[in-house]
């Protein structure tokens, strides 16, 4: 059955666009809900009359989400989540979690619009985040234990015992020289 959406449907289309769902889903949920009209011919004719019209205020629309998007440049999501001793998480981490983490560095960003296969183990994993038909931002989603150590704490540790390891070997050839 081909419809047309009137509204953001996240896994299945955005606003104004015709696509093709089974009938049960279309007659029994999106139509009598109002998300979506039958695509015939006179409604796509309305509809790409609407489009013509709308065509700036889209234009505007992308350009917003595209500035939306440009404030997700280089952030990395954490989220310490209990943890059993085999890795498995208590539970899951999914887009609530995240967009939750996401508040807490400022960027204030709804639940729907935010993608994600929900993690129950710990390690990396990807968000997508839907602003427009044409805009989305992946972020990268880290989880972790919540009782385990920072591994910023760690690297810090590697790095100075580097420049100790780097002197040792300076002041055996400086006791060399002095033997001779």
């Amino acid at each position: 059955m081909e419809i047309i959406l009137k509204e953001d449907i996240i896994g299945l289309g955005y606003k104004n666009e015709i696509v093709n769902v089974k009938n049960g889903y279309g007659r029994n949920y999106l139509i009598p809900t109002g998300k979506a009209v039958i695509a015939t011919a006179s409604a796509k004719k309305v509809l790409a009359e609407n489009l013509r019209q709308q065509a700036h205020k889209l234009a505007v629309l992308k350009e917003n989400a595209e500035k939306n998007a440009a404030k997700f440049e280089g952030v990395e999501v954490v989220v310490a989540a209990k943890v059993s001793s085999t890795g498995m998480l208590y539970g899951s981490v999914g887009a609530a979690a995240v967009a939750e983490e996401l508040a807490k560095q400022g960027i204030e960003v709804d639940r729907k619009i935010i993608t994600m296969r929900d993690a129950k183990k710990v390690g990396e994993y990807e968000a997508v985040v839907h602003f427009h038909k044409e805009v989305e931002v992946k972020v990268p989603v880290k989880v972790i234990a919540e009782n385990a150590p920072e591994p910023v704490a760690e690297e810090k540790s590697e790095e100075a015992e580097a420049p100790a390891a780097e002197e040792a070997p300076a002041e055996t050839k400086a006791e060399e020289t002095t033997e001779e």
